[in-house]
């Protein structure tokens, strides 16, 4: 016997036997519902003998026969009113448990997220995208085909999105595109963080989506649900069905809060705070300028995470505005770090160090947050060392910047396109998922080793869509992404460190070393990515070319 838990309260099982039915009363199941007509198999026990041996182990029995292959609305019917009838926990089975998760799938599709129904059937050993096109049709069987088709079909409209649709467009003017996003908005995120260092207002990094999705590009407003790549579907919210020729997906990745316990009910108060949100960067700030002695802590989590230097960034800014205000001497900060270096490119630690001893800073590694109680400022860190037994060590605060850990959106992780870890699966150099040859990836959500940046999508942007339209062309990949990355760290108010980097940490200075040395602390605020007046940004992106402006273009703050 076989017992897969799909849930605390259904579990499922391939074919049980009458010896099975006692242990699994004993395991605490007070319901068994059978899933597989009698006859199907020789070596199969009749319902009526599984059901004599649940009576006398004192749990009930239901008949709800599937013919395999087969699942039709009125099966989904029959076992909703049996799941309805019986007392939980119950275990369901049929020939190989498939029909029993199916159909728990389709039952559950009006009250759970389709995410959340795929992820539950995965752990349990069972692929329920086949039938996602029907889950997100509320378990019933749609009848249409597609309600849409376009040559190029983006799923994705930040930065990767809107410049890989600029880009296409700029070389094949007359490709039929579609960009598929729900948000009203796009953020410019990296300017969070100047936000949360008081350099410039929040609502300078916000425009509507509308007004930037470039000329000639359908806008699709719609959550994408699941893809189909062996029909060239993706599947919408609703069951709304977009064909495409080819597809990116570059959607972002997701900030995933709720790991780190009792983080959620206290985000906003209680001093604790985070630049990975539009609607906190502003908080960080008022905590900086409140904050005038005691104990602030700045975290970070596992890699991989989107701009690996932001949440040292919060720091050395609110170092900064403390230095200046002279309540430094008197705060104590400490920065908790999951990994075990304070950078990932070593050229620039050395420098970084520097601002580490200026501020004052404690460096803690290995720390990552799991657990944090706003009201008695108290944060719990699991510290796993090489060689050493996991610990977790509490830690009381006055301000705690949290970088919340972070993974590929939920309908990514559950699709066919996802590796084993949840990223979508591509070549590093050209960008095509390593499956499916009409598909590419770009962004954040991706698994090519590189830096999650907006600069790592600017350059990316180029690589897809010079490959896809030689695709369509007939020919080979023309492009290849040498896995640059940039990350203006900002160390202090009109000062950074531009750290420049392709996979393996290789140095790729854009710059010629006379002008600026990377590894240094550098005056050039201009070049702050993080600066931009956002139409500048936003522009460009749309151009789909590499930008840089000239600093009377910039609104830099004051030093």
């Amino acid at each position: 016997m076989e017992l897969r838990i799909i849930s605390p309260k259904f579990t499922v099982s391939p074919q049980i036997t009458v010896d099975d039915v006692r242990t699994i009363s004993a395991q605490g199941y007070r319901s068994i519902i059978c899933n597989r007509p009698d006859g199907e198999g020789a070596d199969q026990p009749s319902f009526k003998e599984i059901a004599a041996a649940a009576e006398a182990a004192g749990i009930e029995a239901r008949y709800v026969p599937v013919q395999s292959g087969m699942v039709k609305d009125q099966d989904v019917a029959a076992f909703g009113e049996a799941l309805e009838d019986v007392q939980r926990p119950v275990l369901a089975y049929c020939r190989t448990g498939t029909r029993s998760a199916t159909l728990w799938s389709f039952h559950e599709a009006k009250k759970r997220p389709m995410s959340e129904i795929l992820m539950a059937t995965k752990a349990a050993g069972y692929d329920m995208n086949g039938v996602a096109r029907r889950i997100a049709n509320g378990g019933k069987t749609p009848t249409d085909t597609g309600d849409a088709h376009f040559q190029v079909v983006i799923v994705g409209a930040g930065a990767g999105g809107m410049s890989v649709a600029a880009s296409l467009k700029s070389r094949q003017p007359d490709l039929d595109i579609a960009v598929i996003d729900p948000a009203d908005i796009h953020y410019y995120q990296p300017g969070w963080t100047m936000v949360g260092g008081g350099i410039f207002d929040a609502q300078t990094t916000a425009k509507t989506m509308g007004s930037l999705i470039p000329k000639g590009v359908h806008w699709i407003k719609a959550a994408v649900a699941a893809f189909e790549p062996q029909n060239n579907a993706v599947v919408l919210d609703g069951c709304r069905v977009v064909k495409y020729d080819r597809l990116v997906v570059c959607p972002g990745l997701k900030l995933d809060w709720g790991k780190v316990e009792g983080l959620e009910e206290t985000l906003g108060r209680n001093g604790v705070t985070s630049n990975y949100r539009y609607d906190l960067a502003p908080y960080t700030w008022q905590l900086v300028q409140e904050m005038k002695e005691g104990k602030a802590l700045f975290t970070q989590p596992p890699m991989p995470i989107k701009c690996a230097g932001a949440p040292q960034k919060a720091m050395y800014l609110s170092g900064d505005a403390w230095f200046r205000s002279g309540a430094l001497k008197d705060i104590d900060i400490q920065f908790m770090n999951a990994g075990g270096v304070l950078f990932g490119v070593k050229d620039y630690v050395p420098t970084l160090e520097r601002y580490i001893e200026k501020y004052g800073a404690t460096l803690n590694f290995f720390h990552n947050l799991v657990s944090i109680d706003g009201p008695a400022k108290r944060a719990v860190f699991e510290v796993i060392k090489p060689d050493c037994n996991p610990d977790t060590v509490e830690v009381e605060f006055d301000m705690i910047h949290v970088c919340p850990p972070q993974t590929a959106p939920d309908f990514v992780r559950v699709s066919p396109l996802a590796d084993a870890a949840g990223w979508v699966d591509v070549d590093q150099s050209t960008l095509r998922h390593k499956t499916y040859d009409n598909i590419w990836s770009l962004g954040d959500v991706m698994n090519a080793p590189n830096a999650k940046t907006a600069a790592a999508a600017r350059k990316q942007a180029p690589t897809v869509a010079g490959n896809i339209v030689a695709d369509i062309a007939g020919r080979s990949a023309v492009a290849q992404y040498d896995g640059y990355g940039s990350c203006p760290l900002t160390v202090e108010r009109g000062k950074i460190v531009l750290a420049e980097f392709g996979y393996g940490g290789a140095l790729k200075p854009s710059f010629p070393r006379f002008l600026i040395d990377g590894t240094k602390p550098s005056r050039m605020a201009w070049f702050l990515k993080e600066s931009l007046l956002p139409p500048i940004y936003w522009k460009a992106m749309l151009r789909g070319k590499e930008w840089m402006a000239r600093p009377e273009k910039l609104n830099v703050a004051p030093e």
